[in-house]
């Protein structure tokens, strides 16, 4: 049998693995790989930083549902992908990151580019791995995918020194992976899933909270079956926007800080919680001894470590959700629940999502709308981090889950533009739209080279106002308007730090998005005005390349309804009494 090189056996193995695109940046200690790379018909896209390739990887996952892969080299290369695996890590989003290290006769000698990227990435992976003999390369290979993938997925990293990438062996790839010490539980058990289903039969208050499981295990069909079967309302995390019909009554809308008026009072009110691949985050509970107090709460979750971790819960299902939700179903009455259907109506009517539409002023919330409008919500939206992340979770309307990708656990700026990239690279045909804001976009706006050199169209929606918003509006409500910092123009008459923000916008601003677009030959377009909004949409979505779209929105607008941090759900502020 021929052998080969630890580098070639790589690129052969993500080929058995199908792996279809690839992202990073080439090193020192990495150069084999690439060489190997060079040599074959692998798709590998060249970023400009390490942080856009994690996080590309990331969001070609998050758009496809299969593992994203990226490859650096060792010491600032590895540590610079650190920020992306923590933010999949927090998603559970599956993804391998190959990373190059100096040779194994060296490793802890301080050697130049080196890191101890086994300990540096162990608490933000699932697992990883450091290959120390050519021969267990294959399958090591095999079992980062098959971790990562499987369970509750998430990023898992293979350090492979510059030797081993040079070694030689025989290359058989592994059929099966057999690890004793990791047999994810997908099949509920079947008494707890009975108990379950007949606290659901008796309730007359119950709501369903999705999360991003949902969308993992591909269970939307059981949830909206599940839904409609027993009258029981809706409502999702950031994460599983998209997950549940927007077309529905029972679409309770978004839980938690930023959250429906009506997903807050209905968790609050209901007698019985049935939590499906959510993790009761503190950004939807609230303070945790004040979260749901009248409701029997079940969890289903793969993931044991995840149930009563925040909470404590009343029947805990361990499995794989659709697997278990199909179970469950055929326990489930019929049952139409009037009074309490009527009680979620009348808080929609009364509390919808709102802002001021009877002026001429350049509001987010009616850019976003008009997207979903235009896009009829078919379109890939990501997100920046931010107050446009938490308006685009409130507005965009998906018609189905992975269609909005965002950083739910990490809240990571700099995470929307690459991400976007990474998804078009999944979808090639399907339109991607960034929602960004002015700050987070600027985190990592160089890779506009890579979708300009690729030759890919990811559109750019700028709601700019200046400011680091989500900074700005908290230092508004709760540090009495001291704006420390959170500016990001200099302001005429104004100190470094602005105390006082004007409602116009500021001409001593950097970059001028629409020049630093036009700079890597791609349309850019300033809207200023409200009537000038959908004009400008519309042809920014007939454009077949990249465009930038600048949209100067009213400075101080603040994300309602809001729950502040620490306080309970039933403590929400909304515009009208904010």
């Amino acid at each position: 049998m021929e052998k080969k090189t630890g580098s070639q056996i790589l690129i052969e193995c993500l080929l058995k693995e199908n792996v279809e695109v690839v992202f990073g940046i080439p090193g020192g200690q990495a150069l084999p790989i690439f060489d190997a790379i060079y040599k074959s018909n692998f798709n590998f896209i060249l970023t400009r930083h390490e942080q856009a390739a994690s996080h590309m990887a990331d969001g070609y996952a998050r758009s496809t549902g299969k593992p994203g892969v990226c490859i650096v080299t060792s010491g600032p290369g590895a540590t610079n992908i650190v920020t992306g695996l923590a933010t999949a890590y927090m998603d559970s989003v599956p993804i391998i990151a190959i990373t190059g290290q100096v040779s194994t006769r060296v490793i802890g000698q301080d050697s130049f580019q080196e890191a101890d990227t086994i300990g540096i990435t162990r608490p933000v992976t699932k697992h990883n791995f450091l290959v120390k003999n050519v021969k267990d390369l294959a399958k090591t290979i095999k079992e980062a995918f098959y971790i990562a993938t499987t369970g509750k997925p998430g990023p898992v990293l293979v350090d492979i020194p510059i030797n081993i990438q040079k070694d030689t062996c025989s290359f058989v790839y592994p059929e099966k992976v057999h690890l004793c010490s990791y047999k994810p539980t997908c099949n509920g058990h079947p008494g707890q899933i009975k108990k379950a289903a007949e606290i659901i039969n008796s309730s007359t208050k119950p709501v369903l909270y999705i999360g991003a499981g949902v969308v993992i295990s591909k269970a939307e069909k059981e949830i909206l079956e599940l839904s409609k079967k027993s009258d029981i309302p809706v409502t999702n995390t950031l994460l599983a926007v998209g997950a549940y019909s927007n077309n529905t009554n029972l679409n309770l809308g978004m839980l938690g800080m930023h959250g429906t008026f009506c997903a807050n009072k209905a968790v609050q009110t209901a007698d019985v919680i049935i939590a499906v691949g959510a993790r009761f985050d503190d950004r939807c509970t609230g303070k945790v001894c004040d979260f749901a107090k009248s409701a029997k709460i079940i969890h289903i979750d793969i993931d044991p470590t995840a149930i009563s971790k925040i909470v404590n819960v009343d029947i805990p299902v361990v499995g794989d959700a659709k697997i278990v939700l199909k179970e469950m179903l055929s326990l489930i009455k019929t049952k139409k629940r009037k009074n309490w259907i009527k009680t979620i109506e009348l808080w929609q009517q009364e509390h919808p999502l709102t802002y001021e539409k009877n002026d001429n002023k350049l509001h987010p919330q009616y850019v976003i709308e008009k997207i979903s409008e235009l896009t009829k919500g078919e379109a890939i939206i990501t997100t920046e981090v931010g107050q446009h992340q938490m308006w685009a979770a409130q507005y965009y309307k998906p018609k189905k889950s992975r269609l909005f990708l965002s950083s739910g656990g990490l809240g990571t700026m700099g995470f929307g533009y690459p991400a976007a990239i990474g998804a078009k690279f999944g979808n090639i045909n399907k339109e991607v739209i960034v929602i960004a804001g002015d700050g987070s976009f600027q985190m990592n706006m160089q890779e506009m080279a890579v979708a300009v050199l690729n030759n890919i169209s990811v559109k750019v929606v700028i709601l700019n106002n200046q400011y680091l918003g989500n900074v700005r509006q908290w230092q508004e409500m709760f540090y009495n308007k001291r704006y420390s910092h959170c500016c990001l123009a200099k302001r005429k008459n104004c100190p470094e730090w602005c105390n006082k923000p004007s409602r116009s916008l500021c001409p001593v601003y950097v970059p001028d998005f629409v020049k630093w677009a036009n700079s890597y030959g791609v349309l850019g377009m300033r809207v200023t005005r409200k009537k000038d909004v959908k004009p400008a949409l519309i042809k920014m979505l007939k454009e077949k390349s990249s465009v930038v779209l600048d949209m100067w929105i009213e400075i101080e607008e603040n994300i309602f309804p809001m729950v502040p941090n620490g306080a309970s759900l039933d403590e929400i502020i909304t515009r009208m009494n904010g």
